[in-house]
């Protein structure tokens, strides 16, 4: 591993990339197991991990299946907009099913996750919130029918 530079400024040396790791596998381990892994004090990680969070390089959640909470439709968006991206966006983020957004390049201007209940759900979302904003041209939907992977693993190799 090498040293890295976040976007913040925040230096990642090996000693807190892997902590990190530690953490992805699992977000509850103690302080003092952690610091048995990487051989630091438990104050140490503990100093580290507050550190990480309170620049915003990481963030301790607990992260559910949407299936297993009632959400039985997932889908990722496709948004073409024809103006102000970014004033699309910050309406879109006011729409509480959309869980995942991003500006991107290509075919569209705006990819965005929604999470719901049922396919009306859904239609609803995309019909009265998500079209219902003037920039926004086009959607195309991808419904999600199974999910094959997720992992939040990245950014400590």
């Amino acid at each position: 591993m090498t040293e890295r530079r976040a976007t913040n400024g925040v230096i990642l040396d090996d000693v807190s990339k892997r902590i990190i790791a530690q953490l992805q596998v699992d977000g509850r381990r103690s302080y003092a197991a952690i610091g048995k892994a990487v051989g630091l004090s438990e104050a140490a990680v503990r100093q580290r991990v507050q550190k990480l969070t309170d620049a915003g390089v990481i963030q301790i959640v607990a992260v559910t299946d949407p299936l297993e909470l009632g959400f039985a439709r997932q889908a990722m968006v496709g948004i073409c907009v024809d103006g102000d991206v970014f004033a699309v966006t910050d309406a879109l983020a006011e729409i509480p099913e959309l869980d995942y957004l991003v500006i991107t390049t290509g075919r569209f201007d705006v990819l965005a996750e929604i999470v719901c209940e049922s396919d009306d759900d859904l239609l609803d979302v995309i019909t009265n919130k998500v079209r219902a904003i003037p920039a926004v041209t086009n959607t195309e939907t991808f419904v999600y029918l199974r999910l094959r992977k997720q992992t939040y693993a990245w950014g400590v190799q």
